[in-house]
Order: structure tokens, then C-alpha cells, then sequence
């Protein structure tokens, strides 16, 4: 089986959650451009000024999604 890893992109600032809440639209419409079998994307707020935005990605997909889109950070993903 294959690992999930959890993208992630990092905003900071008053306007942190509307930006990420933005961003995840255009890692949806990456998702559907690409054709790629990917449905797990999302948003949190966490704190005042800070918030994240994420895709997860499998093992085939990570490098491709890594250089095209440039994220910040990644993790393993546990559901």
C-alpha cells in the first residue's frame, strides 16, 4: 500500500484564513486539470494569524505535485 503525504502551504497574517481558504480552490482545480485520482485537499485555521492549506498526495503523485506547485512542508498522513 502506499504512503499518503500532506502537503502543506503555509500563510501567515491577517488575511491568512482567506488566503488559504483560496488556495485550497486551486489545488482543486490543479487536481482536476492534472486528472489526478486525488480528492483529499482542505483548510485549517490555526491560529489568528496563521493558517494552512493542503493537498494529500500518494507516493506516485508527490513528486510531480512537489515541483509543480511547491509547497512548503509535507508530512506523512494518518486518517
Amino acid at each position: 500500500m502506499s504512503r499518503k503525504i500532506k502537503l502543506i502551504w503555509d500563510f501567515r497574517g491577517p488575511a491568512s484564513a482567506k488566503t488559504a481558504e483560496h488556495h485550497e480552490i486551486h489545488l482543486k482545480e490543479y487536481i482536476a486539470i492534472e486528472k489526478l485520482p486525488l480528492n483529499i485537499t482542505g483548510f485549517e485555521i490555526q491560529g489568528e494569524m496563521q493558517a494552512i492549506a493542503f493537498m494529500v498526495v500518494t507516493d506516485e503523485h508527490m513528486i510531480q505535485v512537489r515541483d509543480a506547485l511547491k509547497p512548503h512542508r509535507g508530512v506523512l498522513y494518518t486518517e
